[in-house]
């Protein structure tokens, strides 16, 4: 596969010891930059193609702060549907991780747990209200697998616009019928929902131990 975390080794080999983003959480992404160590490490350890990915990835968040609202999500999206998929069990020897982003470049490969996660960082990164993003985990009716997009909301009430790495279109939810909602979630709570943007709360984020395990490795990277 062309690249040397595996099983159990890929997650605390290096993430924990590098300085990834500004950040306490992800959910208090105000900025992404990336540290001179960081880029240095991982042209050494995986080669000028990984370094040029987390590059352009700072540039595109950098670029398109400004940029509106329409353009960042089209620009983010399709930023990361490149990434080819391959499954945690393959990529990671898991069953389920959920990888950071800066896991997802350098590697060069993730799934759609992966790939809504990077989005939601991206965009916080780009001055996205946390309220108007939620990590939606859905059923994807067609392929009868559990899935996760992700979804902005321009006002609480609104019907969302969906982020998936199964189609570049960003489609407004009633156009994303293969798609059957069960909760979504984002820095601030936790809520069972429909797509249609009707949603009760029922909890805090802190409820989501892989949330939490992601958050973690993040806050651990800045010390």
């Amino acid at each position: 596969m062309g690249y040397c975390l595996q099983a159990s080794t890929a997650r605390p080999a290096w993430c924990m010891l590098l300085l990834v983003c500004l950040i306490t959480t992800i959910s208090t992404v105000t900025a992404l930059e990336l540290s001179s160590r960081l880029l240095s490490y991982v042209q050494e350890r995986y080669g000028n193609d990984a370094r040029t990915r987390l590059e352009q990835w700072e540039q595109l968040t950098r670029m398109a702060r400004h940029a509106p609202i329409d353009r960042k999500l089209q620009l983010v999206n399709s930023f990361f549907n490149r990434i080819p998929f391959v499954s945690d069990l393959e990529h990671w020897g898991q069953e389920d991780y959920w990888a950071t982003p800066v896991e997802l470049l350098v590697t060069n490969g993730g799934d759609c747990e992966d790939y809504s996660i990077a989005k939601y960082v991206t965009l916080r990164a780009m001055g996205v209200p946390d309220d108007q993003l939620r990590i939606t985990y859905v059923k994807a009716l067609e392929l009868n697998q559990a899935h996760m997009v992700l979804a902005w909301y321009e006002t609480p009430d609104s019907e969302p616009l969906i982020l998936d790495n199964l189609i570049n279109d960003i489609r407004p939810a009633s156009r994303r019928p293969d798609l059957e909602p069960v909760y979504s979630f984002n820095g601030e709570g936790l809520w069972l929902n429909r797509m249609d943007g009707q949603s009760r709360l029922v909890g805090d984020p802190t409820r989501l131990s892989r949330w939490m395990d992601l958050n973690e490795r993040l806050v651990d990277t800045l010390r």
